[in-house]
């Protein structure tokens, strides 16, 4: 219902608009009758200022009692019906209290008779089509207000569905990544190797780094980076003479934000997609460069290569590309080439936030 529910500044601010609108009126119906008024102009504009009042009042009065309507009853008419109503009483009130004891009724007094016609009419054809104007204005700010608030509702509703989609992601990138680690470390115990305790050492105190980051948001360069090179080490105890690698990062692009493990995607898709199937091993290359408001994240590899799947990447890059899409949109690109005549180069380029 119309005027419930607001702030008490709001209902101030709305009551002051409408007294200004009803004073404004007033005297502009007072100067377009004072050519044939006969009386004192000071009467015509009191006059008109009180209809103008009074009809705001009965306006206001029946915006918000009664409390309940008939079904069949729309408050709006209710309200432009009060306005009408209201026009002859307080002109009829304001002639009759305005004369003088003793003097003969005004309706006796040609003159005065023309007076209250006059200003009856002028109020008649006003005020009644001024509240309508008003309802109409009231519910086209109503709808305004609805339409903001539903776009703000369906605003958050979509936030929530991407944020629960990107952990639905990172769910899959976690297990996934954990899962192949494990398996390392695996066959390393079973192979007897004297390194296998070192290596689950290591492991651990990764572990430890790296699983509170997979439930994060959003991470950068710098944390990346802190996943990935503890990753090359332990991929290098395991394979110490097939896995080199070296690393050139851009001092500027470490507090660049990105999804979590996406540099870690991208090395781990090298690492077995590219070095594990060679039998020479080969090497990783990673390179981060900001270059303005972009920056350029490079793995390159040179073992068998990645073999594109029949979507033209490989699961972990997909899902990679899938959560990119989500954070940055078409602003971000991940791009999968060969890296001359052996091995893959991945490449994102996505904005330089911080």
């Amino acid at each position: 219902m119309a005027g419930q529910g607001r702030p008490p500044d709001r209902i101030v601010v709305k009551t002051l608009r409408r007294v200004a609108v009803a004073l404004t009126m007033a005297i502009v119906v007072g100067l377009l009758m004072l050519n044939g008024w006969a009386s004192h102009p000071a009467s015509l504009f009191l006059r008109t200022i009180i209809l103008g009042l009074s009809t705001t009042a009965a306006f206001a009065l029946f915006e918000v009692w009664p409390r309940r309507l008939p079904l069949w009853l729309q408050r709006w008419v209710l309200q432009v019906v009060a306005v009408g109503v209201c026009v002859p009483v307080t002109t009829l009130l304001i002639y009759v209290l305005s004369t003088p004891q003793g003097a003969a009724p005004f309706w006796e007094n040609p003159a005065r008779m023309d007076g209250w016609t006059h200003l009856t009419f002028a109020g008649l054809l006003l005020a009644p089509w001024t509240a309508l104007a008003a309802i109409v204005r009231q519910k086209e700010a109503f709808a305004r207000d609805q339409k903001l608030t539903f776009a703000l509702e369906r605003s958050e509703l979509e936030r929530e569905a991407l944020d629960a989609r990107l952990r639905l992601l990172q769910a899959q990138v976690a297990p996934h990544f954990l899962f192949n680690t494990l398996a390392n470390v695996q066959a390393l115990v079973d192979a007897g190797s004297p390194h296998a305790s070192a290596l689950l050492r290591s492991l651990t105190a990764y572990l430890r780094a790296a699983v509170p980051l997979l439930h994060e948001s959003a991470a950068t360069i710098e944390r990346e980076l802190q996943l990935v090179r503890p990753y090359l080490e332990l991929m290098q105890m395991r394979m110490p003479d097939r896995l080199h690698y070296a690393m050139n990062v851009d001092p500027s692009a470490l507090k660049v934000r990105c999804p979590p493990t996406t540099l870690l995607t991208l090395v781990e898709n090298a690492v077995r997609h590219g070095i594990d199937h060679s039998e020479e091993g080969g090497r990783i290359d990673v390179d981060i460069a900001r270059r303005g408001e972009r920056c350029v994240v490079r793995v390159a590899d040179t073992g068998v290569g990645l073999q594109p799947s029949a979507d033209g990447l490989g699961t972990g890059l997909m899902t990679l590309g899938e959560r990119l899409q989500h954070v940055f949109g078409d602003a971000a690109h991940l791009r999968l080439t060969p890296n001359g005549t052996r091995g893959t180069v991945v490449e994102i380029d996505l904005p330089a936030h911080t």
